[in-house]
């Protein structure tokens, strides 16, 4: 998984949306997998 230096700017890319769930942040982006992204994990 190719992490991006920020969210924002997956918003902008075409086929890619970002979504919330259980109080994390993800990137879904079909049209290239390559761009997947989650912002928010637990820290141990």
């Amino acid at each position: 998984m190719k992490v991006l230096s920020s969210l924002k700017s997956a918003k902008k890319r075409a086929g890619c949306q970002i979504v919330k769930r259980k109080g994390r942040v993800f990137v879904i982006c079909k049209s290239n997998p390559r761009f997947k992204a989650v912002q928010g994990m637990k820290k141990k």
